[in-house]
């Protein structure tokens, strides 16, 4: 499909790069890419294609909604679990490598050229979430976000969040703000001058996020911060928008994959948490306006 099919009401969320500091690309490792790629496809109605060599042991298939890059499924070569991973944009992915280590954290993958795309690394925080650094070249990130079948947000996970407030802050200028929408205490994440960013793209959207009741710097928001309880291991998951949460939902389990919960209607959105059929979790949401 192509561009022109997106609707004007999704419009605002197409992108071509980001500001530093700001996640920009998610992508799934997962032990069968293949049978992953069926079941997100058969979930999202997402088209893949695998950009690696046909003599490759590897695979990556990124993932597209209305012909534009939304997310990637790729080889897990270590054996490990499946999970979803979250990359930050930075100008210089080995100055923030290095104030990643200067914060507290660890670097498991030092930076290394991704030939034809960018130049990445994976991090650690102190409390072992981990994340991974893009430095742009081609590849400049999803190109589509917020609209159903893309990515809508990456929240970080903590069981003790100052700490972490603290660490992301040295690492990335990141901002927080605390939140209670009655289901809990959350952070705002924020970037601040994203809102302007955001602007020149979709003008208008700073004022129809005002009009709409969200809190004051919710334009800057780059995700959130959840408290995750204290025996709990921090980590960064991954929410990807959906049309209608309830069908997804009936596709999962059709497709071979779990509800764990949901779904559940919260401020803005009806959720629903699910792992795919390799089991790497991922939330769905359903954005909803609050009546």
């Amino acid at each position: 499909m192509g561009q022109d099919t997106l609707s004007a009401q999704w419009a605002g969320g197409v992108r071509d790069g980001y500001p530093a500091g700001v996640p920009c690309w998610i992508d799934t490792t997962q032990p069968d890419p293949r049978a992953a790629a069926d079941f997100y496809a058969g979930l999202l109605g997402w088209d893949l294609e695998n950009m690696m060599p046909t003599d490759s042991p590897g695979q990556y298939f990124v993932a597209r909604k209305h012909g534009l890059d939304v997310a990637a499924i790729s080889s897990n070569a270590d054996g490990g679990a499946a999970t979803w991973n979250t990359y930050v944009w930075v100008d210089n992915a080995d100055e923030t490598a290095h104030r990643v280590e200067q914060a507290g954290g660890r670097v498991l993958a030092a930076p290394f050229d991704v030939p034809g795309a960018g130049r990445m690394a994976e991090c650690e925080d102190p409390a072992g979430a981990t994340f991974r650094l893009w430095q742009a070249r081609e590849h400049r990130g999803a190109q589509l976000v917020n609209a159903p079948g893309s990515w809508n947000w990456s929240n970080l996970n903590a069981p003790d969040p100052q700490p972490a407030m603290r660490f992301y802050a040295a690492v990335f200028g990141w901002e927080f703000s605390e939140l209670d929408f009655g289901a809990g205490l959350s952070w705002m994440v924020r970037v601040p001058g994203y809102a302007d960013f955001l602007e020149v793209r979709n003008p208008g959207v700073k004022e129809q996020h005002a009009a709409s009741g969200a809190p004051p710097g919710f334009t800057d928001a780059i995700g959130w911060l959840q408290p995750a309880p204290s025996d709990a291991k921090a980590h960064w998951s991954v929410t990807i928008s959906v049309a209608d949460a309830d069908a997804v939902a009936a596709r999962t389990s059709e497709l071979g994959g779990t509800v764990v919960s949901g779904p559940i209607d919260v401020p803005y959105s009806r959720l629903l948490q699910i792992t795919d059929p390799q089991g790497a979790a991922v939330t769905l949401s359903q954005f909803k306006m609050p009546d």
